[in-house]
């Protein structure tokens, strides 16, 4: 018995652990699996992925899905029905994440992270900047942000940076 731990997400679709478990899985064998729903990306990748492996004469058995055993004909049945509420329920998880996010936009609120650069940092950044008096690593350092954030926050004139 060989055990394959894939710490990526069944919907990547670069999964080095997974293409090692399908190289070594020869007929006759059984692909034991924690959770029908870690094989594939969607209902139709799962399918694919179970009948490819029974026409390789590879079952699938799933741990938590007990009775998901697609070495039987019960349990072939079985795995179509765990697989068509798995997509359901991925799908309703983007549903409700969506309407989440659309209601939070609604009452102003807005996703990621705060801007380091609040607006009197970028009006001393650039009154630092037209003066003429510091270097941008300076102004970036007395703004506590890297130079980049800095630049991608004031207004630069092309003429002074060309040389």
């Amino acid at each position: 018995m060989k055990v394959y731990t894939d710490h990526a997400s069944g919907t990547k679709v670069d999964r080095p652990q997974w293409q090692a478990c399908l190289a070594d899985l020869r007929p006759g064998d059984t692909l034991v699996v924690w959770k029908i729903d870690r094989l594939g990306r969607n209902l139709r990748d799962l399918i694919d992925i179970v009948t490819g492996l029974g026409q390789r004469g590879v079952g699938v058995r799933s741990l938590t899905n007990g009775i998901v055993d697609t070495t039987t004909a019960h349990g072939k049945l079985v795995f179509g029905m765990f697989a068509l509420m798995a997509e359901y329920e991925a799908a309703l998880i983007a549903e409700r994440t969506a309407a989440g996010l659309a209601a939070a936009r609604a009452r102003g609120r807005t996703g990621g992270r705060k801007p380091k650069m609040t607006p009197a940092l970028v009006d001393k950044a650039q009154r630092m900047y037209d003066s003429r008096s510091f270097t941008m690593a300076e102004i970036a350092q007395s703004c506590g942000v890297t130079p980049m954030t800095v630049y991608r926050n004031i207004r630069v004139d092309p003429r002074t940076t060309a040389s």
